[in-house]
């Protein structure tokens, strides 16, 4: 049986709408609604992520984000029942240049100004570390004892299971085909099970959020962008206990599982599809395996991991995260439209950064003072107009740079 009124709609059962739930729930809005089109949460662009916590960021802004995020997983493992598989095995980052060096001490500055632990260490104690990582090539090693990794599925499940407990309501197979307006504001949202009357609806619908918002006649440049990593085949001596690593210079990031290697990395010629040529009830396109690319991280690895080169892939994990122009979540409520409310355009931060993400919106929506940083992420800051193509090349060029020095 449907649900016939909710104050608040969430529309997306991803990490970020499921994270967004939990959020505001613990904050004191608990007749909230969550609907999800697939049969479960978590079975889009969540489940394709690697899951990756990284801290180490260029401004406090997103040091403290990240942190934030942190706290709340730490806090959400404390519950043996439902905890997001949270493994705080720290991280290790290597540069490969000079360039990167200076880079990575003005993110230990900005890491020591956002009051996050970091520090440099020698390549022998990275290789305590990281056995089978041959750090020859590495000009200077930054290690965070407090970064990690999670299970995206497992803590999409956390923040449903916590966020019932506060009263939030979850309904899946659930398809959203459009939100009505009177006046200027969300009255109601409406799904192939009946129309749903709301006060507010928040946008947390992924690689779909464009579609959602010019159902109310708002435009947004939230573009898919394909992203892939892959899985080895059996490789004695990795293990899930071992840190995070990233090779920024050589775009890649990677971690231990079970007697196998996890790898991804950024594209430089990466590949994006139009929002405005799929509909809300559109699929998102499906992804072929491009072993060119997936390749192209193993010879990039292969330097450093020599062993990668004999090793077969396993699985390949691929997915649409959504990126912006300039790089930045959207978040907050619409001018234009009063009730409907941004959370998207994560730019490949929406499960490690989802904790955070319900933060702002949190704070955007409840504070009547919110942060410069956070009135930042308005999605207002694209009402003046902006060019399709363009946004869509800026886009991807997040994407691309995403391990750029200054990114």
């Amino acid at each position: 049986m449907s649900i016939e009124r909710a104050e608040i709609v969430i529309v997306g059962g991803g990490a970020v709408g499921c994270g967004a739930a939990y959020s505001l729930a613990e904050a004191g809005k608990t007749d909230i609604l969550l609907l999800e089109k697939e049969p479960s949460v978590a079975a889009a662009t969540s489940s394709q992520a690697a899951g990756l916590v990284g801290q180490v960021r260029n401004t406090t802004e997103r040091v403290q984000l990240a942190m934030w995020s942190v706290e709340t997983f730490s806090r959400l493992q404390e519950n043996e029942k439902s905890n997001p598989g949270w493994r705080q095995v720290g991280s290790l980052r290597v540069a490969l240049n000079d360039e990167r060096v200076e880079e990575f001490r003005h993110m230990k500055d900005v890491c020591d100004e956002a009051g996050l632990e970091t520090e440099f260490v020698d390549n022998s104690r990275a290789k305590e570390l990281w056995p089978l990582m041959d750090f020859s090539h590495s000009k200077a090693v930054l290690w965070c004892p407090s970064d990690g990794y999670l299970q995206p599925y497992d803590l999409t499940m956390s923040y449903v299971e916590h966020a019932r407990e506060l009263g939030v309501r979850f309904q899946t197979d659930t398809r959203v085909t459009g939100i009505r307006t009177e006046n200027g504001c969300v009255r109601a949202v409406e799904t192939d099970r009946g129309d749903i009357e709301c006060e507010m609806v928040i946008n947390a619908a992924g690689a779909h959020a464009c579609q959602l918002a010019a159902s109310v006649g708002i435009e947004l440049p939230i573009i898919p962008v394909r992203h892939e990593f892959f899985v080895t085949v059996e490789c004695e001596g990795m293990a899930p206990t071992l840190p995070v690593m990233r090779i920024p210079d050589a775009t890649l990031y990677l971690r231990g599982e079970v007697n196998s290697l996890l790898c991804g990395g950024w594209e430089p010629r990466s590949l994006s599809n139009d929002p405005r040529k799929i509909s809300l009830a559109d699929e998102q396109p499906l992804i072929e395996e491009d072993y060119d690319v997936l390749g192209q991280f193993a010879e990039e690895l292969s330097p450093h991991i020599p062993k990668v080169s004999e090793l077969g892939v396993r699985s390949v994990f691929k997915g649409w995260p959504t990126f912006t122009p300039d790089g930045r979540f959207i978040i907050g409520e619409s001018s234009k439209v009063k009730g409907f409310v941004m959370a998207g355009g994560c730019n490949a931060h929406g499960v490690s950064g989802s904790a955070g993400i319900g933060r702002h919106l949190v704070e955007s929506l409840l504070d009547p003072s919110p942060s410069p940083y956070v009135r930042s992420l308005s999605p207002d800051r694209f009402e003046d107009g902006w060019d399709w193509d363009e946004a869509a090349r800026e886009a991807r060029r997040c994407y691309e740079t995403y391990y750029a020095l200054g990114h």
